[in-house]
């Protein structure tokens, strides 16, 4: 017997963005069970045989917890949660896990470890993005960039917000002040995801939701699927406050130099106001998510130290995997995306 259906209208969703085509056969599965309203289709050991970094993997991943945000053009809201979507999850999520703690044997287990090193500003900074793109990057690549960090950038604060049912007390208030600051302080015209739309309008590049998916590699695939991952995970919601802090800790410093890179390539007063924007307001959010969330989540539960520890080290993984996968491409003269944009 099939159960009833708990949405009020049968209709399929239309408000999220379109569905793109699979790059293996893990995601290829995810996107026709999506289309044809059937379990997804593949083979057994598949999941096992994937490289937990590689397209397909991320993608077939990225397609699923996008079902908790907005879904997709045609698919119906109910296979949220399909159960054969889940456990497909589940083993992707599985085999992910698995990856980041082999690669990170020896991350950091106390508070202090995993953030020290982010407090304090490189002498050297020729590996970083940010300063390149400060120094010597050119319009297109800022277009690369915005395109590539839309598909978190235009969700800004959701997945964090997952984390507010499981605190408590100090935790909780302090993660609620910082996200009403992420959501525009009551200003639909402040929030962060509007700002960065705005940006991404100054660029002429198109501010839709999910536009850029087809396009996103792996390797920025894997810095939204990592948030999508604790956020969705109340046993994982140290590691979520870990990946928050980290965010917070080090975007102010890397904003600015985004700000000047925008600033001295033209790209418009939207796209360097949506950084100028962030390096105060992180500023202060780093101390708030420092000392009271992250305090007042130990004072309740001081067995989370390593759970958040190793959120940030997972967050330092991909995010120097990102970079270097930008870094190398435009070295090489290459776009950083799966195909280059069109010129403008």
């Amino acid at each position: 017997m099939t159960p009833p259906s708990l949405s009020l209208s049968t209709a399929a969703s239309a408000a999220g963005p379109r569905l793109v085509e699979g790059r293996g056969e893990l995601s290829r599965a995810v996107t026709e069970a999506l289309r044809s309203g059937g379990p997804p289709a593949y083979a057994t050991g598949s999941v096992l045989k994937a490289d937990p970094w590689g397209e397909d993997l991320q993608l077939a991943l990225y397609l699923l917890y996008e079902l908790h945000y907005r879904g997709f053009d045609g698919v119906d809201d109910e296979r949220e949660w399909d159960p054969e979507l889940l456990r497909l999850r589940q083993s992707l999520e599985t085999r992910v896990l698995h990856a980041l703690r082999t690669e990170l044997p020896d991350a950091p287990r106390t508070i202090e470890e995993a953030f020290a090193p982010l407090l304090v500003e490189p002498v050297d900074l020729s590996g970083s993005l940010s300063h390149h793109l400060e120094t010597e990057g050119e319009l297109w690549q800022l277009r690369e960039y915005a395109a590539l960090r839309s598909l978190y950038h235009l969700k800004e604060a959701d997945p964090h917000a997952w984390v507010i049912p499981r605190l408590t007390g100090r935790a909780k208030a302090a993660m609620v002040a910082i996200e009403y600051d992420e959501f525009g302080a009551g200003r639909a015209d402040r929030i962060h995801a509007r700002l960065f739309a705005d940006l991404m309008a100054d660029l002429q590049l198109d501010p839709a939701y999910g536009r850029y998916l087809d396009r996103a590699p792996a390797p920025l695939l894997a810095t939204v699927n990592l948030m999508s991952l604790f956020g969705l995970h109340r046993a994982l919601r140290g590691a979520l406050v870990g990946h928050f802090a980290c965010v917070e800790v080090t975007s102010s410093p890397g904003s600015r130099r985004l700000a000047r890179a925008m600033r001295r390539c033209g790209a418009g007063r939207a796209a360097e106001h949506f950084y100028a924007e962030h390096v105060e307001a992180d500023a202060v959010h780093e101390q708030v998510v420092r000392h009271e969330v992250i305090g007042g989540l130990l004072a309740d539960e001081p067995d989370l130290a390593g759970d958040i520890a190793f959120g940030c080290a997972a967050t330092v993984l991909v995010e120097d995997r990102l970079a270097a996968h930008i870094r190398g491409a435009w070295e090489r003269g290459h776009s950083a995306l799966r195909t280059a944009l069109p010129e403008h």
